[in-house]
């Protein structure tokens, strides 16, 4: 309602507004002098509007007044009415709850009870079964313990017949061993025997040389008890054949290899070291020192002799721990090279010098074969030096039967033209004509 009021002042306001203006717009003098009646008019207008619109305002306070004292009388009854039937809704609904926990506690005690029975006949129940349980595991144990007593002693018994049975068998085959380790003394002694003899020995390092060289060279690269130097009647056990140098064009150079074996140097080393014996293992160190020296200058003087053979030998020891008592005496090894231009080498220090060799003599076979490919590409090369002035002959020929082609060609066109005239036959007829032209030849 205070909205339509509002709305209606705005209306009248306008309308008074838009009457000034079109007064004033007019420009009248009377309408001038009228002007302070209007306007005094239309003020009186205006207060009574005012007092109407604030009569109306009043009432329209009273009545909202009136309306919202009622509204909240009827909220209040209302929410009075609504508060009484939810207190006693809550109240039934306790009285209802009061009597179903009053019942639920009554069927809870007898459940409860039922259980608490049940329980004991179940305890009574699970105890007799227990105890038939214990009874019956009781007599299985005892017939268990009976049977496993009586299987454990079979098996007892038959276990230590088997095992004096191996033990028998074991014993048997100590005492072959036995009998076979004296065999194999009795083999030893003879073997010491045989050793003890200086030409057996030499003997025995021959032999192992030997193998080392099969093993690592080919037959063609080694010889056995060669005469390295002419005219001489010494020889070597083996020697190396080594590619000849320049000047010596198919000729061979010998690398001597002696096998040398100073077993009762080496033996009384041994004792006296085993014996803890300073004084014995020095003395006996300078001994196989000397022999060893006397052997490189042996070898030096019988079996080196460039260009025939290499500037240097090799005296083979066959056993290592020789060769490491060798290299074991300060400034041995380097004197005998020095001094006799002697190598002394063991087993597996030979193995490494004739691996060395095979390998020097494969790159030599490699380079023999990469000359002899060389001198094919020369060959190969100087035929097909051959070959390209036989194709730029060729060529030449070629371009004279092309030149020839195209002189004929142009003597063809020439004909061509002067023939141009002359009528052409059909096509079946120029045969008959030549027949006809060879036929009057031949009459002629």
């Amino acid at each position: 309602m205070t909205e339509i009021l509002l709305i209606s002042l705005l209306i009248l306001a306008v309308a008074a507004i838009i009457l000034l203006v079109v007064l004033l717009r007019r420009g009248q003098g009377g309408v001038f002098t009228q002007l302070p009646l209007q306007l005094e008019a239309l003020e009186k207008r205006q207060e009574r509007i005012e007092q109407i619109l604030k009569e109306e305002m009043g009432k329209i306070r009273e009545e909202a007044s009136l309306h919202s004292r009622q509204d909240r009388e009827e909220l209040a009854n209302s929410m009075k009415a609504s508060t009484d039937s939810t207190l006693s809704r809550m109240a039934e609904i306790a009285n209802l709850q009061k009597n179903q926990l009053d019942t639920f506690s009554r069927q809870l005690s007898t459940m409860s009870t039922a259980n608490e029975q049940k329980l004991e006949k179940m305890r009574e129940t699970v105890e007799g079964r227990l105890k038939s349980l214990q009874e019956d595991n009781s007599k299985k144990l005892e017939q268990m313990r009976a049977t496993v007593d009586e299987k454990l002693h079979a098996t007892l018994e038959k276990r230590l017949g088997e095992s004096f049975q191996l033990v028998s068998v074991r014993l048997e085959q100590v005492h072959k061993g036995l009998g076979e380790m004296q065999t194999l003394a009795t083999g030893v002694g003879d073997l010491k025997r045989v050793l003890s003899n200086v030409k057996t020995r030499g003997a025995l390092g021959e032999v192992q040389l030997e193998n080392l060289l099969e093993q690592l060279l080919t037959v063609e690269q080694y010889a056995k008890n060669v005469a390295v130097r002419p005219g001489s009647n010494e020889r070597v056990d083996f020697a190396v054949k080594m590619p000849g140098r320049d000047g010596t064009e198919g000729g061979t150079v010998w690398l001597p290899i002696d096998a040398k074996f100073p077993q009762e140097d080496y033996q009384r080393l041994l004792e006296a070291q085993e014996a803890a014996n300073a004084s014995l293992a020095e003395e006996a160190g300078r001994l196989m020192e000397s022999r060893i020296r006397l052997e490189a200058k042996n070898v030096k003087e019988k079996y080196i002799d460039p260009p025939h053979t290499t500037d240097f030998g090799i005296i083979f020891l066959p056993i290592e721990g020789l060769y490491a008592e060798v290299l074991r005496r300060p400034g041995l090894f380097d004197s005998l090279q020095r001094e006799f231009r002697v190598l002394v080498a063991g087993p597996t220090t030979l193995a490494a010098m004739l691996n060395s060799l095979q390998m020097g003599f494969r790159t030599l076979a490699i380079e023999k074969r990469s000359s002899e490919v060389w001198a094919l590409l020369g060959a190969v090369k100087t035929e097909f030096g051959r070959f390209g002035e036989i194709l730029e002959k060729t060529k030449k020929k070629l371009q004279e039967a092309g030149d020839t082609i195209d002189t004929a060609a142009t003597r063809s066109r020439a004909i061509q033209r002067k023939l141009k005239d002359v009528q052409e036959l059909p096509a079946p007829d120029p045969m008959n004509a030549i027949g006809e032209m060879g036929e009057a030849g031949g009459s002629e």
